[in-house]
């Protein structure tokens, strides 16, 4: 099992915890004094009040909480956040208002799942031909329709 070394600050009082056992994400709170209302198609900083020690080899990812997600609009700036195994600062999450309405984040709440995640050894080598022969090969964006090909086949003969 692998163990992260963490540290409470500014008064912080919980500690990153699964909502579930078969949950993928410790859930991060706010850590802050009072409400913060999040206009609109605005965007703010909220402070966790956790500093975690990744272990080299691994990264944090800090992701959207689906339920806010769905109800309110509410998701993360740069989609997911990425910590590095290097970084020592307070744990940030980024969160913009896509809502109709204004949302207003209470002490405490749960604004953010982190997920801790294994980074494989890569080595980047330079080369003069790449293997292109794909199916798609730079196709780009968009390239591969809106609907499976299987299902096309099927609906065709509908």
């Amino acid at each position: 099992m692998l163990e992260i070394n963490f540290k409470k600050i500014n008064n912080c009082n919980y500690t990153p915890v699964k909502a579930t056992s078969g949950a993928a994400g410790f859930d991060l709170q706010a850590n802050i004094k009072g409400p913060v209302v999040v206009k609109k198609l605005s965007r703010v900083k909220i402070p966790t009040g956790i500093i975690i020690e990744i272990p080299d080899g691994y990264e944090a990812q800090i992701r959207p909480r689906s339920g806010l997600a769905a109800n309110y609009g509410l998701t993360l700036t740069n989609c997911v956040g990425t910590i590095d195994s290097d970084y020592r600062g307070e744990i940030i999450v980024l969160i913009i208002n896509l809502g109709e309405e204004d949302y207003t984040i209470m002490p405490d709440e749960r604004i953010a799942q982190l997920v801790i995640q294994k980074l494989p050894a890569v080595n980047f080598i330079e080369t003069t031909e790449l293997s292109l022969n794909t199916n798609r090969g730079s196709r780009g964006f968009g390239s591969t329709g809106k609907i499976n090909n299987l299902h096309q086949e099927e609906m065709a003969g509908i």
